[in-house]
């Protein structure tokens, strides 16, 4: 996926009102950008850090400039746009990268499913062997000690529904599957965020043991493009 602007450096002042970030420009400028991400961004809103945007030159946009990466401990990238994910996993599945997933003659998106009134991410149809498969896409930025990737970044109860739908399709017949789009080249294995939102962390173990397949895939990250290009390892052990 290549980016469709070219993106802009900037040092991160502060990232406030979940929606915006103030910056200064190469040459000193101030700026206010619009932050797409609705989670505490824990460790990817360090000021002083290196950032970079994009600018939609849009006049009726209060906020023309979108923040779209950050540079974390000056050695990895990482996309805080949180609408990119699922748009890495679709491609990720037309590519054959994420090889669990392939076979399904037919992708859809944002379908409606469920008993509590959700949408899926992706929803794959028309395998010959396999049943209809429900996608959920998390996207993972908490990076904690070196190469430890964490989900959630603050308590999600809509993340907790959407474990909860899983299972129920499972218990329907149909395939359940919660992909971590992991936007973060330091991240080396993920786990369950225990300390931050343990009743996701149990609901997550419950929706495995009730037949939910989950898996995590790692992004390649430029200031040109990303893309999601390597197997990350699941790891439901407690963190110390």
């Amino acid at each position: 996926m290549k980016f469709l602007l070219p993106l802009q450096q900037a040092i991160l002042g502060r990232r406030y009102k979940r929606f915006l970030a103030d910056v200064h420009t190469h040459d000193g400028t101030p700026l206010t950008l619009h932050c797409p991400n609705t989670g505490s961004m824990k460790n990817c809103a360090v000021p002083n850090s290196r950032v970079w945007f994009w600018d939609s030159a849009n006049k009726k946009r209060k906020y023309p400039c979108t923040w779209e990466l950050v540079e974390i401990d000056q050695q990895f990238l990482a996309c805080i746009n949180t609408h990119r994910a699922n748009s890495l996993v679709v491609e990720a599945i037309n590519n054959a990268t994420i090889t669990p997933l392939q076979g399904y003659g037919k992708l859809e998106t944002e379908v409606k499913y469920g008993q509590e009134n959700s949408r899926i991410d992706i929803f794959l149809s028309q395998h010959e062997r396999l049943p209809e498969c429900y996608v959920e896409v998390k996207n993972v930025t908490l990076m904690t000690s070196q190469g430890q990737g964490l989900f959630p970044d603050a308590v999600t109860q809509r993340g907790r529904k959407h474990l909860r739908e899983l299972v129920y399709m499972v218990t329907q017949g149909y395939r359940a599957v919660l992909v971590y789009c992991v936007a973060h080249t330091g991240i080396t294995q993920v786990s369950p965020a225990w300390d931050v939102d343990p009743g996701y962390s149990e609901t997550l173990a419950w929706a495995i043991e009730q037949g939910v397949e989950v898996m995590a895939y790692g992004a390649s990250i430029s200031l040109t493009e990303m893309s999601l290009v390597r197997v990350v390892p699941l790891n439901m052990a407690r963190q110390a």
